[in-house]
């Protein structure tokens, strides 16, 4: 098991179209909860965790968003910026960018979602640096979208299954990942036409029975990909810091 992982890739690639067509003109990562940039609660919470070198992968205005990332970076943290020319593909791609940086298992998270910092604290520790490890919710009936949600099938702590079309399925995946170096190797087997998901390179570690999950238990997270997620995140953010908590 890991107390502490010193790298972390953050997917932010993509351009928030969902987000955009609701009014919100600025990447994702940057649209503000309570105040501050999303992508701000993320970067505390991996600062908490040890993280000292932030892999982001960028493309779809990558300027825009850089700009208003750097300042964001914990000084304790170095950023190293990957321009994934091919953003317009699926996140795979993006994640394979980051492949010629990474030798050790590191943290692996989406930049528009939103988790209380106690959720990774607790799978940081609870991580196994041999395996793929991604966090699960079980809590089904607390998913603002389900019908777009990834789905994961589990069997005891092993994934069987992930997909979004899924017809049976335990669980859902919540964006956070400790992966192995190993990830890269599956997802570019995994390439049809230039192109894959990371929900392809899960699914081939899984069946080698190389991923694991690990349940958030009661944490809250949410992913935030339009404008009702944006309210639905705006309303559960008294979760995401104890200053928060404590105005409650």
């Amino acid at each position: 098991m890991m107390n502490s992982l010193t790298d972390a890739v953050i997917l932010m690639a993509g351009t928030g179209s969902r987000l955009r067509a609701s009014g919100k003109s600025l990447p994702k990562a940057l649209v503000p909860i309570r105040g501050r940039p999303l992508i701000s609660y993320t970067l505390d919470a991996l600062r908490e965790v040890g993280v000292t070198t932030l892999h982001a992968v960028v493309g779809w205005e990558s300027e825009m968003l850089l700009a208003g990332l750097t300042p964001l970076v914990p000084k304790e943290m170095r950023l190293r910026p990957i321009h994934n020319a091919q953003w317009q593909k699926q996140n795979g791609v993006s994640l394979l960018c980051a492949a010629p940086h990474l030798s050790t298992p590191f943290l692996l998270l989406m930049g528009d979602h939103l988790f209380e910092a106690r959720l990774l604290e607790t799978f940081v520790r609870q991580a196994n640096p041999d395996l793929l490890n991604l966090a699960i919710d079980r809590k089904i009936s607390s998913i603002f979208d389900l019908d777009d949600a990834m789905k994961v099938q589990t069997k005891g702590d092993r994934i069987v299954a992930i997909g979004k079309t899924l017809a049976r399925y335990d669980a859902i995946d919540t964006g956070i990942f400790v992966c192995p170096p190993e990830i890269f190797g599956y997802l570019a087997k995994a390439r049809r036409d230039g192109d894959c998901s990371l929900a392809d390179g899960v699914r081939a570690m899984a069946a080698d029975h190389k991923a694991r999950a690990i349940d958030i238990g009661d944490a809250w997270w949410q992913d935030v990909d339009d404008g009702g997620m944006l309210g639905q995140a705006e309303e559960a953010a008294t979760r995401l810091t104890g200053e928060f908590r404590a105005g409650e």
